[in-house]
């Protein structure tokens, strides 16, 4: 691949990880959810073992496109305590690599740093993702995220009641 190419292909993925971002920050979860292949996980480790497998290792999160799904609708609801009134957040994407591009399918990884907002607190959380994106006809669509958090504890940060 030409430097020219290895360019516009990262200028594309990091257009789509800012688009997710923003779509999160103002909180349309359905517009997030649609961004899934019907086959996607989405996993965050435990902040203990972050390279951690979800097959035997403890882990925040290990949703099928179902269980994101139902975390969606959930989020939406009045149920979710935690979101109710919903954060406000500010997502930060940035030292986006390709790591591999095979066919339809691109590794990536991305430096994230989330801030939220909520009820005069303001919490920080530090990570990067991992991703699997595969082109679909409707464009770029996230069929593995690994959303892997730097924090050694989560208790100043509270609840994971968000998306990340």
């Amino acid at each position: 691949m030409t430097l020219p190419e290895r360019l516009a292909l990262r200028l594309e993925v990091e257009e789509f990880l800012v688009e997710e971002a923003a779509i999160l920050d103002e909180w349309r979860l359905d517009d997030w959810l649609a961004l899934f292949t019907e086959d996607a996980t989405y996993v965050v480790p435990s902040t203990d073992v972050p390279e951690g497998d979800p097959s035997h290792d403890l882990t925040l999160i290990d949703d099928d496109h179902l269980r994101l799904t139902w975390r969606v609708n959930r989020l939406k609801s009045r149920h979710a305590h935690r979101e109710f009134p919903w954060s406000r957040t500010r997502r930060l994407v940035t030292n986006v690599r390709v790591l591999r591009a095979e066919g339809d399918e691109l590794d990536v990884t991305a430096s994230i740093l989330v801030h939220r907002f909520r009820h005069g607190h303001a919490d920080t959380f530090v990570g990067r993702y991992l991703t699997t994106l595969v082109r679909t006809p409707d464009g770029l669509r996230i069929r593995r995220r690994r959303a892997e958090l730097d924090l050694e504890r989560l208790s100043p940060n509270g609840a994971l009641s968000m998306v990340f």
